[in-house]
């Protein structure tokens, strides 16, 4: 399963999204998630792919910079380890 497709499925398990409701253009804002709500979800993302999110990335727009940024970590961090 791919990043967006992991995404997806977190924002239906998580948040009670409808998976086909989820684009990659979609906005955060568009979505109704609030600051609080961001928060929670990035430590989803965290368990979930078993990365850390620093604080900078969290100025996160849209679903494609969400995907983005975790493939990013994801590659950064599995090569420290």
């Amino acid at each position: 399963m791919g990043t967006f497709e992991k995404v997806k499925q977190l924002f239906a398990d998580k948040l009670d999204f409808k998976e086909g409701s989820i684009t990659l253009d979609a906005t955060l804002e568009s979505l109704g998630l609030d600051s609080l709500d961001r928060i929670e979800f990035i430590f989803a993302i965290e368990d979930e792919f078993k990365i850390k999110v620093p604080e900078r990335d969290v100025k996160i727009d849209t679903v494609q910079d969400l995907v983005e940024t975790i493939n990013r970590l994801v590659a950064e961090q599995q090569g420290k380890a």
